[in-house]
């Protein structure tokens, strides 16, 4: 490809992922899958440079508009402008790659072409941006993020802006961590073990894992270091009855099958629920391929099930991973962090309320139940648990250390009664996790 080409390809992807409400890395694997003519260094120069103007929008908005331009933020603005501020492209350099030649982008406007010459010799942050702006988040969330961090709030937006590390969860029905580690090492797959994690093993670089042993014989899953986390904070044990309840891609499942030691004979049950079909279909495959196959699966409705009325006070564990604003997940997607609205919240506060009281139901007594987030707003973690705690005087919550100290083992990141991870605080995903026990 020419370097026009791949700037096209930029804009397309771009305007894909903008109309689009699939995660960015799929639409961009959708895309370069009808696009075979591209070579491996052109699809990781359009990919990178993807993310980098995702990861920069914020500040390329303010500046689009700053300029007086009278243009609209679109991809193609957003690009000239990320030529200008980041990667130094005089006007002249910017002119050559939007030539309207084949497969590349059609020549600059009057306006497009006063950007160029505008933002040129600028840097990219510049000191009359607001917070939200510089730190690349939106406005409606500034409150929140203000009341949670005060002090860190540049230190934690700043590290949840960066690309994140691939980690993934040794299958310790099939392998040691060191076992695991030694194979990858054997493909030619470097990797550390996880700080936090006693499972979990953290990549260097970027690599493509579907085609080494340790991937194709079921030893490892591709996890964040902070999933594997809540999954051993459930403490699920063999012999036990177990629910994931929102169990999406089965991650966490798979993770608590593992706990259970739930293959061949065993007396234990867990069931991954979800609304969707679709989604508990697509786990099969990495079921498989982990030797767990005895994990049941369940669709229930959004509420008033029978199947939860039939089961309750039944289960020693339940996971609920509510749905949520996802904010503690936007390294994967920066994108992700421009979809949601005010009223996107509400709705998920709503949902996360509801489910909850279903899930309480279903914990006998003496059992626990997991509530948990990928988010960071406190609306969605410490102000549902006080929400539940008040409404069922039967669940008390426990102390997270007790609980950290027992499943991980030594001492848990200094979080307070609950456990907060983020990318700045312990280098994994954003989570937030109550354990609480159903009194006998």
């Amino acid at each position: 490809m020419t370097p026009g080409a791949r700037t096209q390809a930029v804009i397309e992807l771009l305007d894909a992922i903008q109309s689009g409400n699939e995660p960015t890395d799929r639409i961009i694997d959708a895309y370069f899958r009808k696009r075979r003519f591209a070579g491996s260094g052109d699809r990781r120069s359009v990919n990178q440079t993807v993310y980098e103007i995702l990861r920069h929008r914020a500040r390329l908005d303010w500046w689009i508009a700053r300029t007086g331009s009278q243009l609209e933020p679109s991809p193609r603005a957003r690009v000239i402008a990320e030529l200008a501020l980041e990667k130094k492209s005089s006007p002249q350099d910017t002119r050559s790659l939007f030539n309207g030649a084949k497969h590349c982008p059609e020549a600059m406007t009057p306006f497009e072409d006063a950007l160029a010459e505008a933002l040129y010799g600028r840097p990219l942050s510049h000191g009359d941006m607001p917070p939200h702006v510089t730190l690349e988040y939106p406005e409606w969330m500034d409150r929140s993020l203000q009341a949670l961090w005060s002090e860190r709030l540049a230190v934690e937006m700043s590290a949840l802006n960066q690309p994140a590390p691939v980690d993934v969860r040794v299958n310790t029905l099939k392998a040691s961590p060191d076992a695991a580690r030694q194979s990858l090492k054997e493909g030619f797959v470097d990797s550390e073990p996880t700080p936090l994690s006693p499972i979990g093993l953290r990549l260097s670089g970027k690599t493509r894992l579907a085609g080494t042993t340790a991937f194709k014989n079921g030893w490892i899953e591709v996890q964040d270091e902070g999933s594997q986390l809540i999954a051993l904070l459930c403490d699920a044990r063999p012999g036990m009855d177990v629910v994931d309840f929102c169990a999406g891609g089965g991650g966490k499942a798979l993770a608590l099958a593992a706990s259970m030691g739930l293959v061949g004979e065993c007396n234990g049950r867990l069931t991954a629920c979800d609304i969707s079909a679709y989604r508990l279909e697509r786990m099969a495959p990495r079921v498989k391929r982990a030797g767990l196959e005895e994990i049941q699966t369940q669709v229930v409705a959004a509420q008033d099930d029978p199947w939860v009325t039939k089961n309750e006070r039944t289960m020693d564990r339940v996971l609920a991973d509510v749905p949520c604003t996802g904010t503690g997940a936007w390294r994967r997607d920066p994108n992700a962090r421009w979809r949601s609205t005010l009223d996107d919240l509400d709705d998920k506060v709503a949902l996360q309320q509801r489910i909850l009281g279903m899930t309480a139901g279903l914990v006998k007594p003496g059992g626990r139940l997991i509530y948990t987030t990928c988010s960071l707003l406190q609306e969605e973690n410490e102000r549902q648990l006080a929400w539940f705690l008040e409404r069922h005087a039967d669940f008390q919550a426990l102390p997270i250390d007790a609980v950290w100290a027992e499943t991980v083992g030594g001492p848990p990141p200094p979080s307070g009664p609950c456990l907060r991870l983020s990318p700045a605080s312990t280098g994994t995903d954003g989570f937030f996790c109550a354990v609480m026990e159903k009194k006998s």
